[in-house]
Formats: C-alpha cells, sequence, structure tokens
C-alpha cells in the first residue's frame, strides 16, 4: 500500500535538535534583535523589538507565521490595521504586503515556510 510518508535516506538517523534562544548568536540592528534556528523545510526566529521601532511596508517569497509573545504592535496589512497582542498569531501568504509599528517593547517568534519548488 502506497504512503505519503517520507522515508529517511538509507543509512541515516532521524534527528531532533533542541536550543535555548539565548545560546543562539543574535543579529542585532536598529532596535531589533534576531536570533534564527533554521531546518530543513522551515526556519524559526524568536525577535526581540524594541518600543518606537518601525518595520517598514515588506513582503517576503515565503509564507510566513508570526505568533505575538510579549508587547503590543500596530499591524497594517491588506486586511486593514490590527492591534497585535500577546497570543495572537498572523499568517501571511507568499508575497503578502505588511509593515507595523512597535508601542512596546515586543517579543515575537517568527515560522517561515520554504518557498515551494
Amino acid at each position: 500500500m502506497p504512503t505519503d510518508t517520507p522515508k529517511a535516506a538509507p543509512n541515516a538517523a532521524p534527528n531532533a535538535d533542541v536550543i535555548t534562544w539565548s545560546n543562539l548568536p543574535a543579529q542585532t540592528a536598529e532596535g531589533v534583535e534576531r536570533r534564527s534556528f533554521p531546518g530543513t523545510g522551515a526556519s524559526l526566529k524568536h525577535i526581540v523589538i524594541k518600543a518606537g521601532t518601525a518595520a517598514t511596508r515588506h513582503a517576503h517569497a515565503h509564507e510566513q507565521f508570526v505568533i505575538v509573545v510579549e508587547g503590543r504592535a500596530l499591524l497594517t496589512c491588506e486586511a486593514g490595521p490590527v492591534d497585535l497582542r500577546p497570543g495572537m498569531v498572523i499568517r501571511f501568504d507568499p508575497e503578502a504586503w505588511h509593515s507595523a509599528d512597535f508601542i512596546e517593547d515586543t517579543v515575537l517568534i517568527e515560522v517561515n515556510l520554504n518557498p515551494a519548488g
């Protein structure tokens, strides 16, 4: 019977990685600190953003999920303005534009899926 379950390469053992965000190197610029954790089909980012920082309008070639852990931001996107608060999750289609103004120090977890193809 056929199966859709991916098979590991011969002689390759499945792997699991465990990290602590603070042990990953940080890239810091313009009030934003990013720590990245790459995978094979997606990547995670832990992002700390200072109040008063703005993310200008932009888009990505990949689908993206953003989880608000702490803080507050005003998001603008095709769907209109959104007051982001802890516990909220946003999903953007590839090439969906968005911008944000960070009202409070904010912590986000970003999930970036690799583009299809």
